[in-house]
């Protein structure tokens, strides 16, 4: 008999219009429905009642209480009278993710020292999805007016890393993408027409890095570079930030831009060497 492998699907699987994988033998629905009640929380519901939990997570009350009291058990959730909240030990699952990918560790020391040599906010992310999630946050000085750490998310379309990591797709399936996302026009600026953005990705790819002003928050601009693995494929994207009233755009692409690159190259070496 010839083994299964993990990620195929059985006869006894289904699969959504879109995709995703519904119960069968390879699909542990509890276990998606207690990661549905972690996500549930967030800097928009730090702490929540029973009720609260089921709606955000889509579950009954029923289901909500029992994955939320196993999550108590093992330390994940705390409750204080009506309220659960996270707890620390939630930590754990996202530096699990980190401490798989030590070339973060390794690369930290490149981007703070561009930090420091540009004096400017620096970052790196990779693709999740519709959404950057960040794996090293630098911050030189308050540049946006949300609080960014790594772990934070941010939609794809409207930033500069986000645009990196999206030009490493084939265009068919770039398009596929962007016509599924959720494109909200956050600030003036922010460019939501699918077409407007395949040329802007597509100018990506061809120059190699990309520049971004004041779509994701007015007064932000930020400066990104792909980061490569040894076949080629952008796997990370690293950028500088700072405020429009700053250095102006030519500035930024004559001095930051070139440095931006070379970190972007040194950090790829790595990548390829621990592949």
């Amino acid at each position: 008999m010839t083994a299964r492998s993990s990620t195929s699907l059985s006869a006894e699987d289904t699969v959504d219009a879109d995709g995703a994988p519904r119960p069968g033998d390879s699909y542990v629905q509890s276990f998606a429905r207690g990661l549905a009640v972690l996500r549930s929380f967030g800097a928009d519901a730090p702490q929540q009642t029973l009720s609260e939990v089921a709606e955000r997570a889509q579950l009954t009350r029923a289901g909500a209480r029992r994955i939320l009291h196993t999550l108590l058990h093992l330390g994940y959730v705390e409750a204080e009278g009506r309220l659960f909240r996270l707890t620390p030990k939630v930590l754990d699952l996202g530096y699990a993710y980190l401490s798989s990918l030590p070339v973060w560790t390794q690369a930290q020391p490149l981007l703070e020292e561009l930090m420091q040599t540009l004096r400017q906010s620096c970052s790196a992310t990779v693709l999740d999805g519709d959404d950057i999630v960040y794996v090293v946050r630098l911050s030189a000085h308050r540049t946006m007016s949300i609080n960014l750490g790594i772990g934070s998310r941010l939609p794809a379309y409207c930033t500069s890393m986000g645009r990196v990591l999206l030009s490493g797709l084939a265009p068919d399936v770039l398009r596929e993408r962007l016509s599924k996302m959720a494109l909200l026009k956050i600030t003036p600026a922010t460019k939501v027409d699918i077409d407007v953005l395949m040329e802007e990705i597509a100018q990506v790819r061809r120059q190699g890095w990309c520049l971004v002003q004041e779509e994701l928050e007015q007064g932000l601009i930020a400066l990104a570079a792909p980061v490569f693995d040894r076949a080629g494929k952008v796997v990370a994207a690293i950028n500088v930030s700072g405020q429009t009233a700053g250095p102006s755009v030519a500035h930024l692409l004559e001095h930051s831009l070139p440095k931006l690159l070379d970190t972007a190259s040194r950090v790829s070496a790595l990548v390829r060497v621990q592949q």
